[in-house]
């Protein structure tokens, strides 16, 4: 059955056949790396290794990564919106060239949606060969901003070569290791030992993410930053939440339910 495509959210969504994902159960064990959709709305899932999940905004973007839906995991609509949306998944690299009906350039997608300006028809060949305006694809401007254009340009055959044999060299390539997703730290609130926030103190890297997790029994806890500007809001017994912190610094927060449970994140 030929898939078809719908907007949802503002959001280009896949119909996938019944056949084509596994049987939702009411918590199913998720991993980095699984594809998966709720039960209600068709829209397909990357389940970064970050904790986030991230949309295929259309049918092209998701073939220059997969070959069919066959792995898509079907997860209850309760358990997918637990889990926080990171953003759009990007065209593989060097899968397709890209461009909008507004900008005449042709580009190339780099790592993490970043696009190399294909300066020329020669440098057109050397991506994709005589029939090279065959393996471009429009990107609708409404998913333009997804990419990053900083510049950068490839302006001969032997660049395009370099290009090629760098994206090459991993050849295990994925969604994760192309937006360098990595696994999250993990805070718990209200752990068994009754002490507050465990750790207490953590440290991560500029751009990697924190997993607040609630692992209490029966109580509600908050991680609320000290600013008054991050926080996960209200988390019911088994809830987590998922806070990239981009900027270095040092970020107090407490917990608003039991306010003289104080932590540190640090971010270096």
């Amino acid at each position: 059955m030929k898939n078809k495509l719908i907007l949802a959210a503002l959001i280009t969504s896949f119909i996938l056949p019944a056949c084509g994902a596994h049987a939702a159960t009411t918590s199913t064990v998720l991993m980095s790396g699984d594809l998966i959709r709720g039960e209600s709305f068709s829209a397909v899932y990357y389940m970064g290794a970050d904790g986030f999940r991230y949309v295929f905004p259309n049918e092209k973007t998701y073939f220059t990564w997969y070959s069919d839906f066959s792995a898509v995991k079907l997860i209850s609509d309760t358990q997918l919106g637990t889990i926080q949306i990171g953003g759009n998944v990007t065209y593989k690299p060097n899968s397709k060239m890209v461009k909008i009906n507004t900008d005449p350039k042709t580009y190339a997608v780099d790592t993490d949606g970043t696009l190399l300006w294909v300066t020329s028809e020669s440098v057109a060949q050397a991506m994709s060969g005589t029939n090279w305006s065959t393996n471009v694809d429009d990107v609708p401007d409404g998913f333009f901003a997804n990419y990053t254009v900083n510049g950068a340009t490839l302006t001969s055959a032997a660049e395009v070569s370099n290009y090629k044999l760098r994206l090459a060299a991993d050849l295990n390539h994925d969604i994760n290791d192309d937006k360098s997703l990595t696994t999250p730290t993990v805070v718990t609130i209200a752990a068994s030992s009754g002490s507050g926030f465990s750790p207490i103190s953590a440290t991560v890297h500029a751009g990697h993410t924190v997993q607040f997790i609630n692992d209490s029994t029966g109580a509600k806890h908050t991680a609320t930053g000290d600013n008054g500007v991050w926080g996960t809001g209200t988390m019911e017994p088994g809830a987590n939440f998922v806070i990239r912190f981009n900027t270095p610094g040092t970020y107090t927060y407490y917990d608003s339910y039991v306010t003289s449970n104080t932590g540190t994140i640090v971010v270096e």
